[in-house]
């Protein structure tokens, strides 16, 4: 059984790009470590309990080491507008009230845990009923996932896999560059972190170069994970009427943070220009797939576990880190007009991540470090793309970016890549290497 946990953060105080003025003069009147992931910048939402009373889920911010409870506020009438969703298990309702409900509820959330705001700071008695410390509580998967799609959205791991399957000379389909390549996933195995994860087991090709031998049965010997972000929808758009890519961002909830991914075997670190930063991991069995994937694409390889942090970090609280991709602030072939983002410029972000595999009672290595900037096709053109035809997205659908992968070996975001198909040795520590994931 592989175990996985993860620490979904967001650091400001050693941060090498600096946020504007505003962001760096706000302060606080909770304690908040020098080191703190949550900063008053921060600020994310995520579904708790307490373990004194697990099933009694709502919904919380995370502030240094303690937990908002943003119900205890919203009963006190601290909110401008109906904020009874924030009792809910699940942030979906709060999801879909949409961009202008959301930006109220990070001002009130900010003005009143500023250190210059004396209705929670000279409170006592509502600190005590609002603030939680993180130690005493469980953290539950933050939306109820009604969709989960997958991209294929970084032009280097798609190249990457290409040559390794089909050929330098072949390695973008001729569709690549002209859309974002997707493939519908499987919710109800997006699991929280710290989920276990068992090793799958399936059908297997009997020999690596003769498929007209067939199959055999067993588990997966090539268990791979993928590097990814993922974001959750907002409001729903009507079935029939495609989101307008001028209109994506009011869609867009938050991105999944999903960091220092800390188990017996691997552990996923990531930063945000020295913040953590939020990302979706994806595992999957390449040996599976490669029997099942033809016509249709992935299967089973591809359903048996993705798993996401319990923080969704808002886009508002990413602005400062807006910029433009890697290869340039322009896309070539352009994209056809329902795809065009004028902002594409800066319609990604400088997300700096980081891969650390733990082996089982050893160190932690870093084996991969890639950034966000390497997507080709952002967030705003994924969800257009997703429902041109008319599709309609709800509340708490799950979106991945796909592979993050960079442009030198040392910036694969699969061990796909890293070991070039499992040609090379990955070393970690100890003097140990890794080709693909080992049971831990």
């Amino acid at each position: 059984m592989l175990n996985y946990l993860l620490l979904a953060t967001h650091r400001t105080q050693t941060m090498s790009t600096s946020p504007s003025k505003k962001a760096k003069t706000e302060t606080t009147f909770v304690d908040v470590p020098s080191n703190s992931d949550f900063p008053i910048q921060n600020l994310p939402y995520g579904i708790f309990s307490t373990r004194e009373d697990p099933e009694n889920k709502r919904v919380g911010v995370a502030i240094g080491n303690l937990v908002l409870d943003l119900s205890v506020l919203a009963a006190e009438g601290h909110f401008t507008f109906d904020a009874s969703f924030f009792s809910e298990p699940t942030l979906n309702s709060f999801m879909a009230a949409g961009k202008t409900t959301w930006d109220a509820a990070r001002a009130t959330i900010k003005r009143l845990l500023s250190a210059e705001e004396p209705t929670l700071r000279d409170d006592v008695d509502l600190q005590n009923r609002a603030l939680i410390n993180q130690s005493d509580v469980l953290l539950h998967l933050p939306a109820r996932i009604g969709d989960y799609t997958d991209f294929y959205s970084s032009r280097e791991h798609a190249t990457n896999v290409g040559i390794m399957f089909r050929g330098k000379d072949n390695a973008l389909q001729p569709n690549w560059l002209h859309l974002p390549v997707g493939y519908h996933g499987r919710a109800s195995t997006v699991v929280v972190s710290g989920t276990d994860i068992r090793r799958p087991r399936g059908q297997l090709q009997a020999d690596n170069k003769d498929p007209s031998k067939g199959s055999v049965f067993g588990p997966s010997r090539l268990l791979d994970i993928e590097l990814e972000i993922g974001f959750f929808t907002g409001p729903a758009n009507n079935l029939g009427d495609p989101i307008d890519i001028n209109d994506a961002e009011k869609h867009i909830f938050g991105v999944v943070l999903m960091n220092d991914w800390s188990g017996m075997s691997m552990s996923l670190l990531s930063t945000f220009k020295q913040w953590r930063c939020p990302t979706v991991q994806t595992y999957i069995a390449r040996d599976i797939q490669k029997w099942e994937y033809v016509p249709l694409g992935p299967f089973g390889a591809k359903n048996f576990g993705t798993t996401i942090s319990p923080w969704v970090v808002t886009l508002a609280a990413l602005e400062p880190f807006r910029t433009e991709p890697s290869f340039g602030p322009v896309q070539d072939p352009a994209p056809l007009p329902y795809l065009l983002d004028a902002n594409y410029g800066k319609g990604t972000y400088d997300i700096a991540l980081e891969v650390d595999l733990k082996p089982e009672n050893g160190d932690y290595a870093v084996i991969s470090k890639s950034n966000y900037r390497y997507m080709y096709w952002n967030m705003k053109q994924q969800l257009v793309h997703h429902t041109i035809t008319g599709c309609s997205m709800n509340p708490g659908d799950l979106l991945g970016s796909g592979t993050i992968s960079g442009k030198t070996e040392d910036s694969f975001g699969s061990m796909l890549e890293l070991s070039w198909q499992g040609t090379k040795e990955i070393a970690i520590a100890n003097g140990e290497t890794r080709k693909f994931l080992k049971d831990g």
